[in-house]
């Protein structure tokens, strides 16, 4: 019935394309471990994808620019014991990933600027407070060094990466597996789904249920739930008669729903990967070879199909491109890493438009690098809604940007710090102005390095277009 409505949109017409071969990232074991995770997270600087590890857990940080055939002997994040079932970057910081694995633990890594030159096996910080695998790990919106985890011992514990404790357990609301858990706009709440078929609403700092839904889909296998930016909750799962659903609500009456809509019967779990400002929804199901995509709006039937992607391979797991990391030359407003059993394939949704100028309507300001709160305020009850920016220049404002979110980030000095200790102190008079001077000095190199990076970048592509235009000549 959807695929029948026709109605004015801009996204009407997105394009999806598979990019060529060689910017494929080729020869990589993807991880066969039994798990409805995506498998991979991407933000504007790094993809991370989990792989096959013999005696542990692992998992591949690739540049974005490192294309084609990957070696067998690339450095990988190698610390966990056991297999690596979620990672997730830090949207406050491009170098620092979180991952949860069967070993019960959380840990939480800071990847070098240029990538992975050796085997990283110690992470900034282990998180133990779970008795089972940890299955979900998700960082929040808009404090800093906030991260949830939910594990198979159906308890979701929310930590201050910054000092490694865990603040919050919330380990009486669940009473089996937790499916999923996703954090509302500005971090206030959360959504989980469980394997007892119900959804619910959590205020984590009052430990207090305020909606939920039971039976949300009344199929056996797992569901998903997600916030939208207006608070409502989109959610996927199957029907009694195994059908794939999705469905919308409102939390303040989760009694029936605002729209609810049958998809097909196919039995892979549906990933739903959204955008807040455009309010679209991408669904990548594990084990299909297409990505479907639905406008959310306001008039009925509310959950708008818009196209399908189509491709022949299978999707293992999926990663999604935030909106800082794509290219707004070309109009495009979703990239997705898609996972098959031996490479990574980056596919880009685009609105096709004539002008090359800015569109202004395809991009409204985004949420930007910048958190709003610091941990403690958070924990503290203060809420902070996401600080916005504009995406007119593109990249250009990534190289400062990053170097503002590195700055006050507790997990930078961390390990200085414990060496700092170990040693000998050799002024014990002053050793704060001793640490702000250290805290300068690496700020300057990091900036110095950055700038020489860029210098470099621009000179390849110096000689790149003079190669070029020699050509012509010719």
């Amino acid at each position: 019935m959807i695929r029948r409505v026709v109605r004015q949109s801009k996204f009407r017409h997105v394009f999806g394309q598979a990019v060529k071969n060689d910017q494929c990232y080729d020869d990589i074991r993807v991880s066969r471990v039994t798990w409805d995770s995506a498998f991979c997270a991407v933000n504007p600087k790094f993809v991370a994808i989990i792989i096959e590890a013999s005696g542990g857990g692992a998992f591949l940080v690739l540049p974005l620019q490192k294309t084609g055939r990957i070696d067998k002997a690339y450095p990988t994040v190698c610390g966990h014991t056991g297999p690596v079932l979620d990672i997730d970057w830090c949207p406050h910081n491009d170098h620092v990933i979180a991952s949860g694995s069967e070993d019960c633990t959380v840990m939480v890594w800071q990847i070098p600027e240029n990538g992975l030159v050796a085997a990283l096996s110690e992470p900034v910080v282990v998180l133990e407070g779970h008795s089972k695998r940890v299955g979900i790990v998700t960082w929040h919106p808009t404090a800093r060094n906030v991260l949830l985890s939910a594990g198979c011992d159906n308890v979701i514990i929310i930590w201050n990466v910054g000092t490694g404790e865990a603040l919050i357990t919330l380990d009486d609301i669940h009473p089996d597996v937790i499916y999923s858990a996703c954090w509302n706009r500005n971090g206030t709440l959360i959504c989980t789904a469980c394997k007892d078929k119900k959804v619910r609403v959590i205020d984590p700092r009052k430990d207090k249920v305020i909606a939920e839904k039971d039976k949300a889909h009344e199929g056996a296998r797992p569901m998903r739930a997600i916030f939208l930016a207006n608070g409502n909750i989109f959610t996927t799962g199957f029907s009694r008669m195994s059908e794939r659903q999705l469905a919308l609500w409102n939390p303040k009456n989760m009694d029936d729903p605002i729209s609810v809509h049958e998809m097909d019967t196919s039995n892979g779990v549906l990933l739903p990967f959204y955008d807040p400002d455009t309010n679209i929804v991408y669904l990548c199901g594990k084990g299909d070879s297409s990505i479907r995509y639905f406008e959310i709006t306001d008039e009925a039937p509310y959950v708008h199909y818009l196209n399908t992607f189509s491709s022949k391979e299978p999707q293992r797991g999926v990663g999604y491109m935030p909106k800082q990391g794509l290219d707004v030359n070309k109009c495009e407003i979703a990239r997705f890493y898609k996972l098959h059993e031996r490479k990574c394939e980056p596919i880009i949704m685009t609105v096709p438009r004539k002008s090359d100028l800015f569109q202004d309507d395809l991009y409204p300001d985004t949420a930007g690098p910048d958190c709003a709160l610091e941990a403690e305020e958070w924990f503290e009850g203060k809420n902070g809604e996401p600080i916005l920016i504009s995406l007119k220049h593109g990249y250009v404002p990534g190289k400062n940007r990053d170097l503002k979110v590195v700055k006050k980030n507790v997990l930078d000095h961390k390990v200085p710090q414990k060496v700092e200790e170990t040693s000998a102190p050799q002024k014990p008079a002053s050793p704060q102005f001793t640490r702000k001077n250290e805290i300068k000095l690496e700020e300057l190199l990091r900036e110095v390095k950055s700038l020489r990076d860029l210098v470099t970048l621009q000179d390849r592509r110096i000689a790149k277009l003079e190669e070029q235009v020699a050509k012509v000549a010719i």
